[in-house]
């Protein structure tokens, strides 16, 4: 038996205990864990003797895999059509995002499933399930955190479709240490990996984030499965994005914005048109953007605030959008234009509760910002997006054509773009193309 101390954050071993994990960076993420020593590795020799079964994949037959569909439609768009047998599926999102909600919703009378809770008791998911409405027949419950004990009643019941809430809360007792740890989390994975690949069924995994947001365990975790999603959004709004990380049997373009109802999750069709009820026409600092959200393109609106400082060193504050991001274009609007923007405090909200990386939301801050600086509002019906460079210049995004087309479709007239995207030519709207953003005051009323 060996004492190794493994970094929760990126997997990396380490003889001693330290601090500060020398892979990463990270501080506070090593956690002790045993392993047992391998034998002597064998000799050459004898390794020439071992018989290796080789496969000539060009001789294998293309065979079409038949999905197993669950009771909502847009988990099974999501992940490329449906359950695939034999894979591995990793749910993760914030508590209180609705992670037990969007798996209730996933039982299918056609299925047979097994639903293993090691939080929950059998009365509270009845009660959730009879909340729901949904229909129950084929399914079996089992409350239990030993792995081995779960091992034993899927070999019972040999489920087609088995949901586990949550990996963080099942140990092994081949494995020391407690429930959650890193040995402990990879020691459970390993073993439902083995068992789905034997009985060919689909498995859902649930698990926790961390503060930082990011799925909790070791990222070899990540790395074993075949698919990994992540339910985004505010807990305290309405709206959820539901969107695959990593996909082996499908793409990772396809997501999902969901409405949290009464009666579960709802998939909404045309999420720009809440966005955009409620933007006053007379509203300063205010600027419409279109992001991509996987192939849908989602309308939102960006708010800025500009306010003179009353401290010595002027604050910087986003929701929805990144911090690190916003300060950059800062230093580029202050360097390019002629905002003095040191004296000031800018705030920058994201409507709806949605946390957005897209570069293409450059142009729509810049603008807001500067519109919140000088007082005035941008002209109607117009939308911006476009990534902004170092040296002010603007840059052409992705699915361009994609988001003008949204755009006519909703009934705005102008669309602020970048100057490298002339030679598109669509009729409808008025296409207003920018080369740095010096150029976006005109636009401002």
């Amino acid at each position: 038996m060996k004492i190794v101390y493994s970094c929760s954050k990126c997997g990396a071993q380490f003889p001693k205990w330290s601090g500060k994990c020398l892979e990463c960076g990270a501080w506070g993420t090593l956690d002790k864990e045993s392993i047992i020593e391998n034998q002597k590795d064998k000799k050459v020799e004898e390794l020439k003797s071992v018989k290796v079964d080789f496969v000539d994949l060009s001789k294998i037959k293309n065979i079409e895999i038949h999905k197993l569909k669950t009771g909502f439609s847009c988990f099974d768009k999501v992940i490329g059509g449906g359950l695939t047998p034999s894979s591995l599926i990793l749910l993760g999102g914030e508590p209180g995002i609705g992670k037990s909600t969007i798996i209730s919703q996933l039982i299918n009378e056609k299925l047979n499933t097994l639903y293993i809770s090691g939080e929950e008791n059998s009365s509270s998911v009845k009660s959730r399930f009879d909340r729901l409405g949904i229909k129950i027949n084929n399914l079996k419950f089992v409350s239990e955190n030993n792995i081995e004990i779960i091992i034993g009643a899927i070999l019972k019941l040999k489920p087609e479709f088995l949901i586990i809430d949550s990996i963080q809360t099942l140990y092994s007792n081949e494995v020391e240490g407690e429930a959650g740890g890193i040995s402990q989390v990879r020691a459970c994975t390993v073993k439902l990996m083995e068992i789905t690949r034997k009985f060919n069924m689909a498995t859902l995994i649930i698990s926790h984030v961390n503060k930082s947001g990011d799925l909790a365990g070791p990222k070899t975790m990540e790395h074993l499965v075949d698919c990994v999603l992540n339910l985004e959004g505010d807990r305290l709004h309405r709206f959820r994005i539901l969107r695959a990380v990593k996909n082996r049997f499908g793409s990772t373009d396809e997501t999902a914005i969901l409405e949290m109802t009464k009666t579960g999750f709802q998939e909404v069709l045309n999420p720009s048109k809440i966005y955009l009820s409620s933007i006053s026409k007379d509203a300063k600092g205010t600027a419409i953007t279109a992001i991509m959200e996987g192939t849908q393109v989602l309308m939102l609106e960006l708010q800025a605030l500009v306010t003179k400082t009353n401290f010595g060193y002027p604050k910087r504050a986003t929701s929805g959008y990144d911090q690190k991001r916003l300060e950059l274009l800062l230093a580029v609007l202050s360097s390019k234009t002629n905002l003095n923007l040191g004296a000031y405090d800018v705030y920058i909200n994201l409507t709806g509760g949605f946390s957005v990386s897209d570069r293409s939301l450059d142009l729509a801050v810049c603008m807001s910002i500067m519109s919140a600086y000088y007082d005035k509002k941008v002209q109607d019906n117009t939308i911006v997006f476009g990534e902004v460079g170092l040296s002010g210049e603007i840059r052409s995004v992705p699915k361009t054509k994609e988001r003008i087309k949204e755009i006519i479709s909703l009934g705005f007239k102008n669309a602020i773009i970048p100057s490298f995207e002339k030679s598109i030519e669509i009729k409808g709207v008025n296409l207003e193309f920018v080369k740095n953003i010096e150029e976006l005051k005109k636009f401002l009323v």
